[in-house]
């Protein structure tokens, strides 16, 4: 089949070179030139596991193509994925769409009789009807369907490849058998399609983000009670998450959510809800909201109060600048939040992350980065854990303890050995953790 995937940010990226793979003819089509360049090289503009290789075959191949060109992508195919970004609005809680209406006011006049338009940014509910009717008027007979994505950063080609669940809303029987054809590798494989309308598959995509930020905020309000009660909050996630009813998934105590997705989208989603008049059914995820950023708080405060109430004149080493592991992505990310907010106190702060320094330095240019582990920590008064690569938890603590000041660790991820580290004569300390399981000097 022929398509074109608008826009190559992250899902777009994705989304064409996964496509390509499975043996369509894409199109890639973005604005910025020099991104589209490097694409057309088979260069990724982002870390994930497996693009690189994916891209470059489809390239190679000549099944994957990129252009700059909206009239060359209409001339291309009838069938168009939009895939821009829909960051927070500068002006207030909902989401910014005004790169989803310039795709269609600048592909509109250009379609085929019989195209279909497919989104899968993640939109307010209500969206692919507002631009189905903008089509009618630029280009009649065309048809709008909403196939949300579902990618988690890190692991974002084998989500595409191999998901959990394919949601299409469409309006009619063709455009069904359409978005069908495109995913028959997964259908063959048994994935469950949900077909449903485009409404309901908008919903779907910010139900579930929704869902997940409530669980991550639920464990971390948790964190806070059991630093009150002197009691654990990994072995009470634990627990809970032995019960099939609750499930271990997204119970991981610690600094909180980040990224593009989650923080935007329940902004979002709580406030079309009041649009709706049903803001009060969702009044919830404002405090969702809340506890996650207060997450970042109280590691903060936490590290001042390790640090004798004060970060003047005190070298913190900070491992970890991406939101989560497995990405380079700064976006709303909680650790390089904390590091920037320990700095601006007065700490010296040494930042490490092993892909995302790049986007780190763009973002937070005041702060120090290095490549090198030993390097961030050197002369540390303070080490703060704030993203959980696995590159942390192979860190040799003795070996560490040698080129730090004061062998003291803030594990913000809950995620790291304590009984390695206190064996290795650190003072182990963690959110929602008493020290008599933490262990090391007190």
């Amino acid at each position: 089949m022929r398509m074109t995937v608008i826009g190559t940010g992250y899902v777009g990226t994705v989304h064409a070179a996964c496509m390509a793979d499975i043996g369509h003819e894409v199109l890639g089509v973005d604005i910025d030139a020099e991104r589209v360049a490097a694409l057309a090289a088979g260069r990724a503009p982002l870390h994930e596991q497996g693009l690189d290789a994916l891209l470059a075959s489809g390239v190679s191949a000549g099944r994957l193509r990129f252009t700059t060109s909206l009239a060359e992508a209409a001339a291309f195919a009838n069938l168009h994925f939009i895939c821009v970004g829909t960051p927070q609005r500068p002006d207030g809680a909902g989401a910014d769409l005004r790169y989803v209406d310039s795709v269609v006011e600048g592909i509109g006049p250009r379609l085929r009789p019989g195209a279909l338009v497919v989104g899968k940014s993640t939109v307010p509910v209500g969206t692919a009807a507002r631009l189905a009717g903008r089509l009618a008027d630029l280009a009649p007979g065309t048809e709008v369907a909403w196939n949300p994505e579902f990618l988690r950063e890190g692991s974002a080609v084998h989500d595409t490849m191999h998901p959990e669940r394919l949601v299409i809303g469409v309006s009619s029987d063709r455009a069904d058998a359409l978005l069908r054809a495109v995913y028959w590798p997964m259908r063959r494989a048994g994935i469950p399609v949900f077909s449903t309308d485009p409404a309901t598959a908008e919903l779907v995509k910010v139900a579930s983000n929704a869902f997940l930020a409530t669980k991550i905020s639920f464990v971390n309000a948790m964190a806070e009670v059991c630093d009150s009660a002197g009691a654990d909050v990994t072995v009470l996630a634990r627990a809970m998450g032995a019960d099939s009813r609750i499930g271990p998934q997204f119970l991981d105590p610690g600094l909180g959510f980040g990224g593009s997705c989650f923080p935007k989208d329940i902004r979002a989603f709580a406030a079309r809800a009041e649009e709706l008049g049903a803001g009060e059914a969702v009044a919830f995820l404002h405090e969702v909201d809340r506890i996650n950023t207060r997450q970042r708080r109280r590691t903060v405060d936490r590290a001042r109060e390790l640090l004798g109430g004060t970060f003047a004149g005190r070298r913190v080493g900070v491992l970890g600048a991406a939101f989560k592991p497995g990405s380079d992505d700064v976006r709303d990310s909680p650790a390089l939040a904390v590091a920037a907010a320990a700095q601006a106190e007065g700490a010296a702060v040494r930042v490490h992350d092993p892909q995302a320094l790049d986007n780190a330095r763009a973002a937070c240019p005041d702060l120090t980065y290095t490549l090198d582990v030993p390097k961030a920590c050197e002369g540390a008064d303070l080490v703060l854990h704030l993203t959980q690569w696995p590159e942390y938890r192979a860190i040799d603590p003795a070996a560490l303890a040698g080129v730090v000041r004061t062998p003291l660790i803030l594990d913000a991820r809950n995620s790291l050995d304590p009984r390695a580290w206190g064996a290795a004569g650190w003072a182990f300390r963690a959110l929602g953790r008493p020290l008599s399981t933490v262990g090391g000097a007190s």
